[in-house]
């Protein structure tokens, strides 16, 4: 705990050992997973221009009974999206298992590359396509895997298997890598709009009800 303080701190970031903020925001689907869930160690703050959270997340698979229960660790990293973007929910992710919650198969692309990096899940198959244009594509594939990603209403989540503090860094940057490359058309066709009326036929998401740095909500946009 006391390195993850340190880290906060060198990256001119607020800590705190247990969630007090409420990181975990069920409208993405990897806060889906499991029978229980906790985070912890959680670090909040502008970072390179960025408002984002960070934090240790855990979830309980459900016992079976042939297996017994199982906990799963990951480093996760949000990112609020600014202004009146609210994105249709989808996942980028190495580990299929991890796309049950859409109960739907993966999206194919054109590139074989990608698809054997990655499974897609998205109920909205157009904005699945917008979302992952050739520059995101290309920026994905430079992970290697390394990360899962998802989307839903304003908020980024980036994790992959809890990291030291060491290893930080990188999730932080890849998060806002990720926001970086966001396609201009999907800023500009996802903004502006009520819930449940977007463009194409997207699910809306649920807004988280803690808010993040800044103190800005992941509410309905106006």
């Amino acid at each position: 705990m006391r390195a993850l303080e340190t880290f906060a701190r060198q990256e001119g970031l607020r800590f705190s050992p247990k969630d007090s903020i409420g990181v975990i925001d069920p409208s993405l689907p990897l806060f889906q997973l499991g029978r229980t869930r906790d985070s912890a160690n959680v670090m909040w703050g502008s970072w390179q221009g960025l408002a984002l959270v960070a934090a240790d997340y855990w979830y309980t698979a459900l016992a079976t009974k042939h297996q017994p229960e199982d906990r799963f660790g990951f480093s996760v990293v949000v990112v609020e999206l600014p202004g009146d973007v609210w994105l249709p929910t989808a996942t980028i992710t190495h580990n299929s298992k991890l796309g049950a919650p859409f109960g739907c198969h993966p999206i194919s692309f054109e590139s074989e590359g990608f698809n054997e990096m990655f499974d897609v899940y998205c109920r909205d198959r157009e904005f699945a396509f917008r979302l992952i244009d050739a520059r995101m594509m290309q920026w994905l594939m430079s992970t290697r895997g390394r990360y899962g990603f998802e989307v839903s209403g304003r908020k980024i989540l980036v994790y992959a298997h809890r990291l030291s503090p060491a290893a930080l860094v990188p999730i932080i940057g890849t998060a806002k890598s990720f926001h970086d490359h966001l396609p201009k058309l999907v800023r500009a066709e996802y903004a502006s709009w009520r819930r449940g009326n977007p463009p194409g036929a997207a699910q809306a998401a649920q807004p988280l009800s803690s808010p993040l740095p800044g103190g800005t909500t992941g509410s309905e946009p106006a």
